[in-house]
């Protein structure tokens, strides 16, 4: 059983067991810090009855209207989510998306859901695709040693599915928007 709450400060100092898959990205305390302080609904613990903590993710609402060729620029952004090795295939990965999805749309009204995983990661590529999610771009070298997807959901906000069409199939990471 799998309960879901807001992510707390403290968090940040019981996590690790989750943090040490290859794939997942870490971060210095003062980034979480600052999701956690700006974003605190899509900022999101897995804990499980025992108190163990299965899995997270932090992410974050943005309005990209600055420059943005946008028709709606209204987006949440995941910038981790990541399930212990223990818990996988459980359905962790998933409760943790399906709360931000809704939080995304609902109170932060984005018009579509985005995130970057590497192109070599093809367990996440499936599981999102799985979700709705497809391939928007690729971001050479995002990663420094290695390219990413960058991917994209549209919420029932975008009802013409305007903000899963790109300008550009490969672009560089400076040129992101």
């Amino acid at each position: 059983m799998t309960h879901l709450r807001m992510m707390h400060v403290d968090d940040m100092f019981t996590f690790n067991n989750v943090n040490f898959d290859s794939y997942t990205e870490t971060y210095r305390v003062s980034f979480y810090h600052n999701y956690i302080a700006r974003w605190p609904g899509m900022c999101q613990i897995a804990q499980a009855v025992n108190g163990s903590i299965q899995g997270y993710m932090i992410g974050k609402s943005e309005d990209l209207s600055g420059g943005a060729d946008l028709p709606h620029s209204l987006r949440g952004h995941v910038s981790a989510v990541t399930v212990d090795p223990r818990y996988r295939r459980n359905g962790v990965a998933s409760q943790l998306m399906d709360n931000f999805e809704a939080v995304s749309e609902k109170q932060y009204k984005g018009y579509f859901i985005d995130l970057f995983v590497r192109a070599s990661n093809k367990t996440a590529i499936e599981f999102y695709k799985r979700r709705g999610y497809i391939v928007y771009r690729e971001v050479a070298n995002y990663y420094g040693d290695e390219d990413a997807y960058d991917m994209r959901k549209a919420t029932a906000l975008d009802r013409e599915k305007e903000t899963l069409t790109p300008k550009a199939t490969r672009i560089a990471p400076n040129e992101y928007d």
